[in-house]
């Protein structure tokens, strides 16, 4: 079986770290999907339009291994309590593919990429390989009683984000509700609690440093990479 990468997609992640860890959690974190020129069909996308979300599939190209192993350490349970590999959304798998519902914010005409897709929610690090696109259709895909699993008690864990004004307004004025947001999904290790660590995560083209105290993380820098 061979499968083909069709696109990639352009995010404001440049590192594994901080990005949320499912898609639709971070509303506003935009992407840009470029499909490789032998894709690049209007005929591909008719009706695609109609759809105010889509699946996307695309490989964990920055998290591949050798060796797949039967359990692995979810972020959210502490990083060392072990379940099995298939009752998680780990990227260390057998076969090393994300999922992701997206929402399809606009079809772009571009005289050189041509189509683009311009979407939001993304979870996916630059430059992601994209294998495949799908509508996402809420009569079939959305089960309002399903049940969560272990991933279900530990979902509403956020932190109070304090950021002063003065280091706010460093960052441009689209980007810093994703920022924020971001930071509420507490991007450290799990496993890691130490209060005087300063911690730095990557946006766009800036570098955010913090700390955490309890509940509250405090921005204490915001650099221009």
């Amino acid at each position: 079986m061979e499968i083909k990468q069709i696109a990639v997609i352009h995010t404001g992640f440049k590192e594994k770290f901080g990005i949320p860890r499912q898609s639709g959690l971070v509303k506003d974190a935009q992407g840009i999907i470029e499909f490789l020129p032998q894709f690049r069909s209007k005929e591909a996308l008719r009706g695609l339009e109609g759809y105010s979300h889509i699946w996307v599939l695309w490989g964990f190209s920055a998290s591949q291994k050798e060796h797949w192993a039967a359990t692995v350490t979810p972020p959210r349970l502490g990083g060392r309590k072990r379940m099995g590999v298939f009752a998680t959304r780990s990227p260390f798998r057998p076969n090393p593919i994300g999922m992701s519902v997206v929402k399809l914010e606009e079809i772009i005409s571009d005289e050189k990429r041509g189509y683009l897709l311009r979407v939001s929610g993304v979870d996916m690090l630059d430059k992601t390989p994209i294998y495949d696109i799908k509508p996402y259709l809420p009569y079939a895909d959305s089960y309002p009683d399903a049940t969560a699993g272990f991933a279900g008690e530990v979902f509403a864990h956020h932190l109070h984000v304090v950021c002063p004004d003065e280091l706010l307004e460093k960052l441009p004025m689209q980007i810093r509700q994703t920022v924020i947001e971001l930071l509420e999904q507490d991007p450290r290790t799990a496993f890691i609690d130490d209060e005087t660590r300063i911690w730095g995560l990557t946006y766009e083209s800036y570098n955010i440093r913090f700390k955490v105290c309890g509940e509250t993380l405090t921005v204490c820098e915001i650099t221009r990479i």
